[in-house]
C-alpha cells in the first residue's frame, strides 16, 4: 500500500479523495502559500532516491496544477521526505490515493523527460527483490545522471541501413512463460557462416527472423568471430521489428561487437552504453535510447538496464568474467538481470561465450534454454590443444618436459608458428617476479619489517616488500641463512625477458596492467599478456601459448577451476582456423583435460554435480552476512530462516576484524530466503543498527 511519510506530519498537505481541486499549503517561510491541486490524476507515485530498506517502497505526493504536464511517469522530481528535499522519480499517477489522510505535493519537477521507463522500474523491482536489495541502489545503476545540456539536444533517429538478417521463417518456437523453450522446428533458415556451424544455430536466427523469443547457452566455435555473430543474431531481431541488448564484460569488447554492429548493421544505428564514455556522452547516448531513437545498445553491465524500445534479444557474452559482477550493492550479476528482463518482457535470450559457466550449463539442463555449439568435426578443424609432455615419446626427446616453465616442445612450437604468424603466450601474472623465495632452501622471502611477501617490480630493481615497499636490498634467508634469491612466480615483463634471449632476432611485445593492446598485425612477433588482455590478431595467432597453468589452479576460491578454463578457452580462441594450443602443465587434470578435448559442456556438467553435491549456488541459493562480530550475531539473531535454510558460521575472515555467516537453501526456499533477508534489511535500517553487508550468491565465495 502507497502511504506519504509518517515521520513529517507538520507537513502533510490536503487532498480530499474525489475532489477535482484542493488546497494546500506549502511551508516556505513565515507566509503559507496556498497550492492548487490538478484535476487530472492528481496523485504521483514516487521513488524516492534512499537507500534505506524500511523506506523502499513507494510513496503518494499530490501534483500541483503548475506541474500537471511536466510530472510524467518517470520523470525526476524534488519532494519534501522527513524535513528535507530528496530526489525522487514518479513511477505513476493516479486518480485517488487509498491514503486516507493529507498529502504533501510533489516540490518541483527536476524534468519533464521521462527517463524511468516502466518496465525498467519494474525490473529494479524485481532485481531488488532477488538480491535482498533496495530500488534505490539498482535504479542508481541503471538510470546516468542528468545532463542538462545533453538534454535539451534532440536524439536524431538512426536512418534505416543494410540490415542483412535471414528472412522469416519457422524455426526454434517461441518461449511462452517461465516454461522450458522449444527446440527446433523441421524448417531451418540458412545463417551466416559460423551460425550455419552450431547446432540448431539457423533455426535460432531464424525463430528471432519470425517475431519469436527463443533462448539459448551458445557456443561458437574457436576462431570464429563471435562480435559478427552476435551482430547477426541482432540483425534477425531487427528483422522482426524488435530491440536488442548486448552485455560483454569491458570496453575493448563494446569496441569489437560495435564494429562489427556497423559492419552488419550500418552506421549509426546503435549505441554503445558505458561509463567511461563520460557523463555527457552516456547521458546523450542513453536518451538516445529511451526515446526510441536507436533500438540497438551494446554495453558494459549497467547497459543491462538500458530502455530499449520493444525489446526483442537480450545477449550476454563471457558471462564467467568477474567484471559482471557489480561491485556495489545490491551487488547483482549481469546475467541474472538479463534472464530476469527476458522472463518480465517475453524476449529472446542467448547467453555466449567460449568457455560455459554452471549457471548457464544450469540452464540448459533446467530447459529453460537450448544449446548452440558446434559439432566435434568443426572443432577439430579449427585448432589442437597439445599438452607439452603429455606422450612418452614427449618425455624421451625432454625428460623436464614436465618440470621445465618453457619446454623443448614449446620452444619448438612456438619457433615453427613464428614463420606464419603472431604467437600468444598467456601468462597469470603481470609485473616482473611477483613473488620471492630463497634460492637455496625455496622458503618464501619475507620482509623483515612487516613479514610482507617480498617482490621485484623491474629487472634492475631492489627487491622490495608487496606490502609496506621497504626495499630488502640486504636480504637473509630466515631458515638457511642463504642471501640468494630466485622467482618462482613470473610476471609478464620477466617471460617476455625469457622468450627475448631465446628468439633474439623477433618482436617480443606485452600486454597487462595499464598497457593493454586492443590489436597486433599479421607479421610474426611473440605477444606476451596476462589474462583478460590479450589483443586480437588481425589474421589470428599462429600459436597461443598457456604458461603456468598451476598458478591459474591454485587459488583458494569456488570458482578457480571453472575460471581457470575460462581464461584458457578465451586465449586458445584467438588462434586462426588450424591453429595450434600449446599448454605447459599437468596433462592428467581434468581443468587441462577439458581444454584439450575442447568440451565446456561436459566440465560445466562436472562442476555442476559437484555444486549439487555440497548444495551450492545455482542448485541451491547462498547468502552471507558479512560485518563487525556483534553486528553480524545481532543479525543472525532476528534472520528468520525458511524450511529447508541452514546457517554456516559465523567465522572470522583472515586479515580483517570481520566475521561472516553462511545461509544455504534449497533452490524451491530462494524466494523466501530473499525475502527473508529483505525484512532482516529493514528491521536494521529502521532501528539504525550497524550495517551489515548482504550478499545473495556472491560471485566469489
Amino acid at each position: 500500500m502507497s502511504r506519504p511519510p509518517e515521520n513529517a506530519p507538520d507537513e502533510q498537505p490536503e487532498l480530499l479523495a474525489g475532489m477535482a481541486r484542493a488546497s494546500v499549503r506549502a511551508q516556505k517561510g513565515p507566509a503559507k502559500k496556498s497550492v492548487v491541486i490538478t484535476e487530472v490524476d492528481p496523485v504521483a507515485r514516487v521513488l524516492v532516491d534512499l537507500p534505506l530498506a524500511h523506506l523502499d517502497r513507494p510513496f503518494d505526493y499530490a501534483v500541483p496544477q503548475t506541474m500537471a504536464e511536466t510530472a510524467v511517469p518517470g520523470a525526476r522530481v524534488k519532494v519534501r521526505f522527513a524535513g528535507q528535499d530528496v530526489d525522487a522519480f514518479i513511477v505513476e499517477r493516479c486518480p485517488v490515493s487509498e491514503h486516507a489522510g493529507r498529502l504533501q505535493p510533489l516540490r518541483r519537477v527536476v524534468s519533464p523527460e521521462p527517463v524511468l521507463a516502466r518496465q525498467v522500474a519494474e525490473l529494479a523491482g524485481q532485481v531488488a527483490q532477488r538480491y535482498a536489495g533496495t530500488r534505490a541502489d539498482v535504479l542508481r545503476l541503471a538510470v546516468p545522471p542528468r545532463h542538462a545540456t545533453t538534454e535539451k539536444e534532440p536524439s536524431v533517429p538512426a536512418a534505416p541501413g543494410p540490415v542483412t538478417g535471414p528472412r522469416p521463417s519457422a524455426g526454434l518456437s517461441e518461449s511462452e512463460g517461465p516454461g522450458p523453450s522449444a527446440g527446433p522446428g523441421p524448417s531451418a533458415v540458412p545463417g551466416p557462416e559460423g551460425w550455419t556451424e552450431l547446432s540448431h544455430g539457423p533455426e535460432f536466427l531464424g525463430a528471432l527472423a519470425a517475431g519469436k523469443s527463443p533462448r539459448a547457452v551458445w557456443a561458437p566455435p574457436p576462431g570464429a568471430r563471435w562480435p559478427h555473430l552476435l551482430a547477426h543474431a541482432t540483425a534477425a531481431c531487427l528483422a522482426s521489428g524488435r530491440g536488442a541488448l548486448i552485455c560483454v564484460p569491458d570496453g575493448k569488447d563494446v569496441a569489437r561487437v560495435s564494429a562489427a554492429l556497423d559492419e552488419v548493421l550500418g552506421p549509426d544505428q546503435h549505441v554503445s552504453l558505458m561509463a567511461d564514455s563520460g557523463p555527457a556522452a552516456r547521458y546523450r547516448d542513453f536518451l538516445r535510447v529511451s526515446r526510441g531513437a536507436v533500438r540497438v545498445v551494446v554495453g558494459t553491465r549497467a547497459a543491462a538496464y538500458a530502455p530499449v524500445h520493444d525489446l526483442g534479444l537480450v545477449a550476454i557474452w563471457d558471462d564467467g568474467d568477474d567484471l559482471h559482477a557489480e561491485p556495489r550493492a545490491p551487488y547483482p550479476h549481469t546475467r541474472e538481470i538479463l534472464l530476469t528482463r527476458a522472463e518480465l518482457e517475453g524476449t529472446a535470450a542467448l547467453i555466449g561465450g567460449h568457455a560455459r559457466t554452471v549457471e548457464a550449463h544450469y540452464l540448459v539442463t533446467t530447459g529453460w534454454a537450448v544449446e548452440l555449439s558446434p559439432a566435434r568435426e568443426v572443432i577439430r578443424r579449427a585448432l589442437r590443444v597439445n599438452v607439452a609432455g603429455s606422450s612418452d615419446h614427449d618425455l624421451e626427446r625432454d625428460a623436464h618436459a614436465r618440470t621445465s616453465r618453457i619446454p623443448r616442445q614449446v620452444f619448438e612450437g612456438i619457433r615453427a608458428a613464428l614463420e606464419t604468424g603472431p604467437v600468444l603466450v598467456q601468462t597469470p601474472r603481470a609485473g616482473y617476479a611477483a613473488t620471492l623465495a630463497c634460492e637455496r632452501c625455496r622458503t618464501p622471502a619475507r620482509c623483515a619489517a612487516c613479514q610482507g611477501p617480498l617482490r621485484q617490480p623491474r629487472a634492475e630493481s631492489v627487491p622490495e616488500c608487496g606490502w609496506c615497499g621497504t626495499a630488502a636490498g640486504d636480504f637473509r634467508c630466515l631458515e638457511c641463512g642463504h642471501r640468494g634469491l630466485r622467482a618462482p612466480v613470473r610476471g609478464d615483463a620477466r617471460t617476455a625477458e625469457e622468450l627475448g634471449r631465446m628468439f633474439p632476432r623477433t618482436l617480443i611485445r606485452t600486454s597487462s596492467g595499464d598497457r593493454v593492446l586492443d590489436t597486433v598485425g599479421s607479421a610474426p612477433a611473440i605477444v606476451v599478456a596476462t589474462p583478460g588482455a590479450e589483443p586480437v590478431a588481425t589474421q589470428g595467432y599462429s600459436a597461443v601459448v598457456l604458461l603456468d597453468t598451476w598458478l591459474a589452479l591454485a587459488r583458494v576460491d569456488l570458482r578457480t577451476p571453472e575460471e581457470a578454463v575460462r581464461r584458457w578457452m578465451n586465449a586458445a580462441a584467438l588462434t586462426r582456423r588450424g591453429g595450434t594450443v600449446l599448454v605447459v602443465g599437468d596433462p592428467a587434470h581434468p581443468t587441462i583435460q577439458a581444454l584439450v578435448r575442447w568440451d565446456p559442456a561436459g566440465f560445466a556438467e562436472r562442476e555442476l554435480e559437484e555444486r549439487r553435491s555440497a548444495h551450492l549456488p545455482p542448485a541451491s541459493r547462498l547468502a552471507t552476512l558479512t560485518g563487525p562480530a556483534g553486528a553480524v550475531d545481532d543479525a543472525v539473531t532476528v534472520l528468520t530462516l525458511p524450511d529447508g535454510a541452514e546457517l554456516l558460521g559465523p567465522l572470522a575472515l583472515e586479515d580483517t576484524d570481520l566475521v561472516r555467516a553462511v545461509i544455504r537453501a534449497p533452490r524451491r526456499a530462494a524466494n523466501a530466503l530473499s525475502e527473508s533477508l529483505l525484512e532482516l534489511q529493514r528491521v536494521r535500517s529502521s532501528r539504525k543498527l550497524d550495517p551489515v553487508r548482504v550478499q545473495v550468491d556472491p560471485y566469489a565465495l
